[in-house]
């Protein structure tokens, strides 16, 4: 595979600085997928070494939860020849609806984009958990998480641990560096 380090350098992918994640925490790295997925070629690089890595486990299904990772579980499908189902936000946690379907002989691949405290594959593995199928394998483009854990195989296109800091005990802050929030309205 070509050098990733280099791609997310040339692609914008890596910023630094201060952000305001998803989880309330802060950090001095940000990860902004969104650069990898409005490039399908690079995309389809990403999702090629996922669908690697998983070819030979018999994956009927990939699931992926939204948004990032719809676009994700559809790439790593299409390599696999399988279907693609979509974990969406539920009043609760995440769902599998539009009449979306697995059965006992379904074996589940679950994507994202960044994996950071794993909430969102956690509320997907529920999702999937009211069905009758196996879930085989996780995977995400980045992992960016302090070794979050699952009880599935788990791989990653590309790692790096990365602090996080509780709002109210962040040395970023401290330091009066300015908070971006990006994804949020527009804001980088």
């Amino acid at each position: 595979m070509t050098d990733i380090n280099q791609i997310l350098k040339e692609k914008g992918v890596l910023l630094e600085g201060h952000f305001l994640l998803t989880s309330g925490n802060h950090s001095d790295r940000y990860f902004e997928k969104f650069r990898i997925l409005e490039h399908p070629d690079l995309c389809e690089l990403f999702a090629r070494e996922i669908a690697k890595r998983f070819r030979s486990e018999g994956i009927t299904v990939v699931c992926g939860p939204t948004t990032g990772g719809v676009i994700i579980a559809y790439e790593v499908a299409r390599q696999l020849g399988c279907r693609c189902v979509i974990a969406e936000k539920a009043t609760t946690g995440r769902q599998i609806g539009r009449g979306f379907q697995l059965g006992p002989m379904d074996r589940a691949l679950v994507v994202d984009d960044v994996l950071t405290t794993g909430g969102s594959i956690n509320e997907t593995l529920a999702a999937l958990a009211r069905f009758p199928s196996k879930v085989v394998g996780i995977a995400v483009f980045i992992d960016r998480s302090s070794g979050v854990c699952f009880d599935q195989p788990f791989f990653a296109v590309y790692r790096q641990e990365i602090r996080n800091f509780p709002p109210d005990n962040c040395p970023l802050c401290q330091a009066g560096i300015p908070l971006q929030e990006p994804g949020r309205s527009g804001k980088k």
